[in-house]
Order: structure tokens, then sequence, then C-alpha cells
């Protein structure tokens, strides 16, 4: 499998760390989960994401990035698995219900999801992570 979007050995440590820092607590799928919406931002061409076409300006947009990366999670080192998680999404894979999401939130562990997040509907849950994917009508399916 052919990787979807081109990225520097920095970008991969840096796509790595970010799944670490918004989803080690929910394992490697909830990582990988992290790690399809961080990719489909990047190949999104719609809302906020028009000009992001690196990983390095998706992990650091602002406004509308990610709250991670001013955790100490973010701060180390990716490891090996983290990197051939980030691999993964990088050629491609992907995990519903983040399939095509281009946002995520952690409502709390006792908490319901939402039902819509930035006007776009709920695509579903993992663990303590809610999913939303675009309107494909303004957004055309990522994958």
């Amino acid at each position: 499998m052919s990787q979807i979007v081109q990225y520097t050995n920095k970008e991969l440590d840096l796509l790595a760390r970010l799944m670490r820092a918004e989803a080690v607590g929910e394992g490697e799928y909830g990582m990988l989960m992290v790690g399809n919406v961080g990719v489909n931002r990047v190949l999104a061409n719609c809302y906020t994401f028009k000009k992001i076409n690196t990983i390095t300006q998706m992990v650091y947009q602002n406004p509308g990035g990610f709250a991670g990366i001013n955790s100490p999670q973010f701060t180390s080192g990716s490891t090996i698995k983290e990197r051939e998680l980030a691999q993964r999404n990088l050629k491609g894979e992907c995990y519903y219900p983040a399939t095509n999401a281009l946002w995520f939130y952690a409502p709390g562990r006792n908490n319901n999801c939402i039902s819509t997040w930035y006007d776009q509907a709920l695509a579903g849950r993992f663990k303590n992570h809610c999913f939303y994917a675009p309107d494909p009508n303004i957004c055309p399916p990522l994958h």
C-alpha cells in the first residue's frame, strides 16, 4: 500500500506524537482513529482545512488545531510502535467511525456524544472519543 500523504521523518514523528497525546488512553485503535482525522485534514479541501497541505500544517493549525500539542504526552519523541501506527494512517488505513471524520472530542466517560459538532453529524463513538464527519456535499468523501 502506498502512502496517501507525503511526509518527512520529522512529520511522521509529529503525527505519532499527536496520536499519543490525543488518545494514548484509547489504545492502538483510538490512536489510529486520531491519526485518521489528522490525515483527513491534510486530504480535505474544505472548511478550515483548505490550506492544510502537510502534516506539520495540520498538527500546528491555529485556530482549529489539536489541544494535544499542549500536553506533556506530545513533547517527548515517539516510539517505534507509535511511528508504525502513524505510518499505517499515512498509507491510508481507516477505522470506523473516524473513516471520513475531520473532528473529534472527548465528552467524558459517562457523557453521551452530542449529535453535531461544528455543524457536522456524529459519525460514531470509540471509547471516549466522538467522531464527526463532514457533509459529503460540501466536502467530498476523503477516502
